[in-house]
């Protein structure tokens, strides 16, 4: 008891509960602060009831660099952001710049690297986001070739003058000094795997390709001679293009798009068999070794999960291409807009889904 005669055992009670009280507050005030930052980490959502918006995205080949792209359709990415897609195939970079200048597409999945040049001579449109960085190609060629220099007096397929890998196999005759004169760069148009099908036929003896048809290639008895990656060129691989049009006059729509493709690298890290699935589907490839190689090479060796164009591989990029003859009009700042890229993560969006894992 206390010298008043009280035990204080009440008043112990009391403050047990005024504390108690106290912490719910603070608990209930922690969570209400806590509440609005999870909600809009992700705040490229569509709104409840919102009309999705028709969208029309072009791929300029058919190829397994574009895997997020394809993983992103077949499950539902963007139906998530309100984005209604209408998915054309439209072979050649030129053709789908002028597609895109024009707003007949909107958005272009396509290499940087075959755009730059037409980007960078003036024709309307801007890198967004790159999901890819890197190079990816190599030289398939059949068994009596071994070497490059053995390529003279031969055929290689290519799309067509001019395209990207008209443009790099040009960089690799020339580090072998060989020349259009030794070697016959035959234009096959169409997708990589019909130009592989012209070397099953034997009208060319040699194609650039990119996984999978590397595994595929080994597995016909065909040889890889050359990684166009020891070119050390910079490289931008799959990437988003938009236009002028649609930056000025739907800003909202670019960012929603980028925090699609930004989600769908995660979707493909994490569920593999999906994104082989859809692969497997677009290349119409079925066998497991194969797919594999093309979810290795794009799903995690040359995956950018921050989006960001690299500034510095542009610069180079419009100097390799300036140095071959492109007429230059533009600076390479002008060529790319990473502020939707970057408003990824300044709005917690990437930290949201990789966690620690972002890098």
């Amino acid at each position: 008891m206390d010298r008043n005669g009280f035990s204080g055992e009440g008043e112990g009670h009391i403050s047990s509960g005024r504390l108690w009280a106290r912490r719910v507050v603070l608990i209930a005030a922690l969570l209400w602060l806590i509440a609005p930052a999870a909600a809009n980490a992700n705040p490229y959502l569509a709104k409840p009831g919102e009309t999705p918006v028709s969208v029309h995205v072009a791929t300029c080949a058919v190829s397994g660099g574009f895997t997020h792209l394809y993983t992103a359709l077949d499950n539902g990415l963007f139906d998530k952001y309100g984005l209604k897609i209408d998915h054309r195939f439209i072979s050649g970079s030129g053709v789908n710049l002028a597609a895109l200048a024009a707003d007949e597409i909107q958005f272009l999945y396509c290499a940087a690297d075959a755009t730059i040049p037409g980007l960078a001579s003036g024709i309307d449109g801007k890198l967004v986001a790159a999901p890819l960085v890197g190079l990816p190609y190599v030289l398939l060629s059949v068994k009596e070739i071994k070497r490059v220099e053995d390529l003279k007096g031969k055929n290689v397929g290519i799309s067509r003058p001019g395209d990207l890998d008209d443009r790099l196999m040009k960089a690799v005759l020339k580090k072998f000094n060989l020349t259009t004169s030794d070697v016959s760069l035959r234009p096959i148009g169409g997708s990589q795997s019909e130009r592989y099908t012209a070397m099953l036929q034997g009208i060319v003896q040699s194609v650039p390709i990119t996984p999978p048809l590397d595994a595929r290639g080994k597995k016909d008895g065909f040889n890889l001679i050359y990684n166009l990656n020891d070119l050390g060129l910079p490289f931008i691989y799959s990437s988003v293009h938009t236009n002028s049009k649609t930056l000025k006059e739907r800003a909202w729509l670019v960012q929603r798009f980028v925090a699609a493709m930004a989600e769908s690298v995660h979707f493909v890290e994490k569920n593999p068999d999906k994104a082989k699935a859809s692969l497997g589907k677009v290349l119409k490839i079925d066998d497991p070794e194969i797919l594999q190689s093309a979810y290795d090479a794009y799903a995690k060796a040359l995956v950018n999960r921050r989006m960001i164009v690299p500034a510095n591989a542009v610069a180079d990029a419009i100097e390799v291409a300036r140095d071959t003859g492109t007429n230059i009009r533009k600076k390479a700042q002008e060529v790319f807009d990473n502020s939707f890229a970057e408003q990824l993560d300044k709005s917690g969006f990437l930290k949201e889904i990789w966690g620690g894992e972002l890098r």
